[in-house]
């Protein structure tokens, strides 16, 4: 028998199980997040005996009679303090890591009531926030203990939320106590767990799968082959080439390809189970290079080894190049990366109305659905799907992961069914962002006025098309960046390899060609005898001028006001580099990307339904502000509702940079039929009823045959600086982003900060290696950026008119880590490191 104090209680166990699984399992305090089970990631600290600990790497005996503190023990007083500060400050975004660095900093501030900026930034170093930057979170440890010092609290907001104005996170106080939840947190009655047995190989063809001795295993409900289901055995994100198992007779595409499904009444049973499942292979060999599978006779899908090409071409490059007073051509590497959202993939699924129920943690409930219905053989609506807090995404999250199996395994055996991937596992299966290989020739006159470009691409794309094409596509049509010149020749190719799939990634695509784009631009400058700012201002697209998709530049363009920004700074100091980058807010291109939001009045209050997916970007607030600013209605009065298929229309895919602008627009629209319906009615008078809007972003498609087509309804832009001390280490980021209007301020510099960390891991020290298609790293060989190493960044937001809807607001999730990299790699050739041409960079202080 084992005796622990936890939060001031005694409890008795006789399991000397992990004390995480004690804690969550058995007393509920679902604060303490399993974001690893490595103890690699901090989301489980938890306080024992007046010091932090992981609590995934002890055992129950470790901590016998010893006094253990989680969020749920905080005082009355603290928890008002912990969310105030933390909310006020702007430190929550996805919200998983929170309640960790809340049990780090009462573990600081119980010893140390008033620490320096650097000792709470110490007292973090070993929790990772992937979303904020830590800059926020430090700023709400210090007002933390501004606030117990002084015994004063944070006013909670009920007024106005009008747009422009810096209101906290409306859900921020949730997730800093671990009262929200997470699909992970469920644990509902009779629920049993499922998980999948990998590929053993990554390219192999299945003889056989006995699971007769598996079956036999007491506890296990169900084993499942890809016979077992009554849809599609092939799903996707847009091409249906993923398989939801492996069937016999077929071939893996990759490791993380699923064989068969098991279910049992505990992670442990389904684990034991695993290992009694024969399959028979005949190993085939595999190919894992996006240039030799070019040539290869190997085909990782029976049509060939392409899966989207792409061809941009305005004008002739090669005569334009030749005729040119400058030109410089290198060739760039970038590399895979690791989304690393601190939520591994969750999924609870459970039998309903002849269909299913799924809440889950994703990028779109739409998507899920779809897809799931699919492989069950059901009509879209016997699908509902609804989005518990999602603990990050950046792209990670698009594609299925964990949904599909839970919704298969509920269908097939009548129960409710968890399945998570181990954070082994999720390092594995989701898909990364892709690396690419490319060639880049730019030149200019003599004068620094850029006259062409031309490119060649090549992406892995994995074992899967995830979104491959797309990307591809962006990657390709925001080569040249935001500079006015109209004669490009773009050729780029995604490639089927036997890794790991690559599919959306914060910038999606354009991160890997703004590099090398913006690495030439500051030879050319050398060449021509000017500044990388200078050749940027003179070259930088001006609104009215047409950019070189073709599109006239509308009047919220800002390049040059980002670059203006940063002026002064950027000429008085000796190690800086800096760098330029556009991004498109929307889908774009010819799709039809709808914005849908319905409002519904209840108790007194307006319920806001979009099904958006929040992945910690803060949409929920933002859609508060905008419904707010358009009826007057205040805050408190306003509930913004998790997505649910079966309540909320569907408002796209939580990507491209677009729910703030094209949901945010239908929010609008549906806010200004209430306001009409105000003005004859009360709004307790309006109860019961609802109010719809609609948005589309319309574009032209690809190709289209019109002078200046128009390929996404809004662009963001971006100067990013890097300024370095003598020692190398970096000194300070300062990111200037045009953001047309900015809904919430607060959140525009969290996004700006989160997606700056981000790009500085990219630049300096994260990697993803792999070994014939195997994972060679954990969580915590990644190389994230923790929160000691992390400089002073400085946000600058330029606000400009000239969008339609939203307010004007232009979408900043993904812009912010674009040109973090070459803005990096300029300011160390100016230190001395010379010219780079693949990431991460080396010689740094970093990577040495």
């Amino acid at each position: 028998m084992y005796h622990l104090i936890v939060n001031g209680k005694e409890y008795e166990t006789t399991e000397d199980k992990k004390l995480i699984r004690y804690l969550r399992d058995d007393l509920g305090l679902t604060s303490v997040k399993d974001g690893c089970s490595e103890g690699a990631c901090g989301t489980c600290t938890i306080i024992v005996d007046g010091k932090t600990m992981r609590a995934c790497i002890p055992t129950v005996s470790k901590v016998v009679g010893k006094a253990i503190t989680t969020v749920e023990g905080l005082s009355e007083r603290e928890q008002e303090v912990y969310s105030g500060a933390f909310a006020e400050a702007g430190a929550v975004q996805c919200g998983f890591c929170i309640p960790g660095m809340v049990i780090s900093a009462k573990a600081l501030l119980d010893q140390n009531p008033e620490p320096t900026r650097l000792e709470a930034a110490a007292a973090i170093r070993n929790n990772i926030c992937r979303c904020t930057g830590y800059q926020k979170i430090i700023d709400g440890i210090l007002l933390a203990a501004k606030l117990l010092q002084d015994d004063e609290g944070t006013s909670a907001f009920v007024g106005a939320a009008p747009v422009g104005k810096r209101i906290p996170r409306i859900d921020a106080r949730e997730k800093v106590l671990g009262t929200g939840i997470y699909t992970d947190d469920l644990y509902l009655e009779g629920m049993i767990y499922g998980s999948a047995l990998r590929s053993a190989y990554p390219r192999a063809k299945v003889l056989a799968i006995d699971t007769a001795e598996a079956e036999k295993l007491p506890g296990i409900v169900g084993v499942y082959t890809a016979a077992d289901i009554p849809g599609s055995v092939k799903i996707g994100h847009l091409k249906k080439d993923w398989d939801v198992m492996i069937p016999v007779g077929k071939i893996t595409h990759y490791l993380g390809d699923a064989i068969c499904l098991i279910a049992g009444e505990s992670p442990e049973v389904v684990e034991e189970a695993k290992k009694l499942i024969q399959v028979d292979y005949e190993v085939l060999e595999g190919v894992f290079d996006p240039r030799e599978a070019l040539a290869s006779d190997i085909k990782v899908h029976e049509e060939g080894n392409v899966l989207a090409h792409e061809h941009l071409k305005r004008g002739n490059a090669d005569e334009v190049i030749a005729a040119s007073r400058y030109q410089v051509t290198n060739y760039y590497e970038t590399p895979w990366t690791e989304h690393a959202f601190l939520e591994p993939e969750t999924a609870v699924a459970m039998p309903f109305d002849d269909g299913v129920f799924i809440y889950s943690s994703d990028q779109g409930t739409y998507d899920t659905r779809h897809e799931c219905a699919l492989m069950l053989g059901l009509d879209p609506e016997k699908v509902i799907v609804e989005n518990k807090l999602v603990g990050g995404g950046f792209g990670g999250k698009e594609d299925m992961a964990v949904q599909h199996h839970a919704s298969l395994l509920a269908y097939l055996t009548g129960r409710i069914v968890k399945v998570k991937l181990t954070r082994k596992e999720s390092l594995l299966v989701h898909p990364k962002r892709h690396p690419m290989y490319i060639e880049m020739t730019t030149a200019c006159d003599e004068d620094g006025q850029i006259t062409a470009l031309k490119a060649k691409v090549i992406s892995d794309t994995g074992a899967y098309a995830s979104l491959g094409g797309p990307v591809l596509q962006r990657a390709c049509t925001h080569a040249a960046g935001p500079y006015h010149f109209q004669t490009i020749d773009i050729e780029g190719t995604a490639v089927y390899t036997n890794n790991p799939p690559a599919g959306a990634f914060r910038g999606f695509g354009v991160t890997q060609t703004c590099f090398a784009s913006e690495m030439n631009l500051n030879q050319l400058a050398q060449k021509v005898g000017i500044s990388p700012w200078e050749i940027r201002y003179r070259n930088g697209i001006r609104p009215g001028e047409v950019l070189p998709n073709g599109q006239i530049a509308d009047e919220s363009t800002a390049i040059v006001e980002t670059l203006l920004a940063v002026k002064e700074q950027y000429e008085r100091e000796p190690y800086v580099g800096l760098a330029c980058a556009m991004k498109n807010a929307g889908v774009g291109v010819g799709i039809p990307d709808w914005g849908r939001c319905r409002l519904f009045v209840k108790d007194g209050k307006v319920q806001i339904h979009a099904g958006a997916s929040c992945i910690g970007q803060g949409l929920g607030t933002v859609l508060v502000q905008i419904l707010s600013e358009t009826t007057g209605i205040p805050g408190s009065h306003i509930r913004y509702c998790l997505p649910n298929t079966s309540q909320a229309p569907d408002a796209g895919t939580t990507s491209g940079s677009r729910q703030t602008l094209v949901t945010g627009e239908a929010t609008r629209r549906a806010a200004s039929k209430l306001l009409e319906a105000l003005a004859e009615k009360e709004l307790a008078d309006l109860e019961g009823q609802e109010f719809l809007g609609e948005y589309l972003a319309k574009t032209d498609p690809m190709g289209a045959d019109v002078p200046n087509p128009v390929s996404h309804v809004a662009y963001g832009y971006g100067t990013q600086m890097c300024v370095l001390n003598e020692d190398g280490t970096v000194k300070e980021m300062v990111a200037a982003h045009a953001v047309g209007k900015a809904i919430n301020p607060l959140n525009v510099e969290g996004q700006i900060e989160g997606g700056v960390v981000m790009g500085m891991g990219y630049a300096l020290t994260e990697k993803y290696p792999l070994e014939k298609g195997e994972p060679k790293a954990k969580y915590g060989t990644l190389g994230l950026f923790r929160a000691d190493k992390v400089p002073p960044i400085t946000s600058i937001i330029i606000e400009k008119e000239g969008v339609e809807g939203a307010y004007g607001a232009i979408g900043i999730g993904e812009i912010t880590s674009i040109p973090t990299a070459p803005a990096i790699a300029g300011a160390y050739e100016k230190l001395g490191l010379g010219f780079q041409c693949n990431l991460p960079l080396s010689g740094t202080p970093y990577n040495k």
